[in-house]
């Protein structure tokens, strides 16, 4: 396997002054706004091998468009219609789910290299007991792909965190756009009221280019994708991590997202470390 990662500048596999740098940066940018880029992270060959690889299974994309709130939830005329649960957006959007990519592909072959899931824990500051890979077997390592048109409106996610490594950009738009750390102690409808309303002074815009590694704080702050145009697809790869060992999706939001469900997203419907609506 060709060297997918850039060690030199990441030498993820070897402990030391050079990687507790990065890290402390990283560190510094979570604590911050929740949100830490390290550009670069794949080489160059990295980026082509996991473009041709997500070329070559985009066609078990699970494509679906509805009207969604940011929590994945249905309606509930308990609140007022101006309430953050009952604002509703459309939605667009495609994802290959975690069980098409090989063990020995490009992805699964970053996912599982010597020391990655122990530098995404230490740059996430999380204790050994609280830091599992999603147990979710479709959705642990996935590629959402856009297509011009396609977004992803306001929401947040499931796991605590996110890790994301963008493959290819579309040709214009796709902007990474969050409100840092909007939900914390409790869901703070006010503020994301304001997000909804394009009101709130809080939100941020980055641009992530092909190789970039981002660590995201998804469940605690609000998030979208902006649309897409040109014909160029958009590709990301989704990592994902949680607190608690052994857990998977909800029923109902990875019947959404993949369009299918498993016997274990029944056995372990709502294992959850919070207790937050979505």
């Amino acid at each position: 396997m060709l060297q997918l990662i850039n060690l030199c500048e990441y030498p993820i596999n070897q402990p030391g002054k050079q990687l507790n740098s990065v890290i402390d940066k990283v560190r510094d940018n979570l604590n911050q706004d929740g949100c830490a880029i390290i550009r670069r992270f794949l080489s160059k060959k990295g980026i082509a091998e996991l473009v041709k690889e997500a070329e070559n299974v985009a066609h078990c994309a699970h494509h679906s468009s509805s009207l969604t709130n940011a929590y994945f939830t249905k309606d509930d005329p308990s609140f007022p219609t101006s309430h953050p649960k009952r604002q509703f957006f459309e939605r667009s959007n495609a994802f290959i789910p975690a069980d098409n990519f090989l063990k020995s592909g490009p992805l699964r072959s970053v996912f599982d290299h010597e020391g990655f899931d122990e530098f995404i824990r230490r740059c996430l500051d999380e204790p050994k007991d609280k830091f599992f890979r999603y147990a979710d077997p479709l959705a642990d390592a996935i590629i959402n792909l856009a297509r011009e048109g396609n977004g992803f409106p306001w929401h947040f996610d499931t796991n605590n965190y996110t890790v994301t490594l963008s493959i290819q950009n579309a040709e214009q738009g796709g902007e990474f756009e969050y409100a840092p750390m909007i939900r914390q102690k409790n869901e703070n409808f006010a503020e994301v009221g304001k997000v909804l309303k394009n009101q709130s002074k809080l939100v941020k815009s980055i641009n992530l280019q092909p190789g970039d590694l981002q660590l995201f704080k998804g469940r605690y702050s609000l998030h979208r994708v902006a649309p897409l145009k040109g014909k160029i697809p958009r590709y990301v790869a989704i990592l994902s991590y949680v607190e608690e060992q052994n857990m998977v999706g909800s029923v109902e939001r990875t019947k959404q997202l993949y369009g299918r469900v498993l016997p274990i997203h029944y056995e372990k419907a709502s294992k959850r470390a919070d207790n937050f609506i979505d």
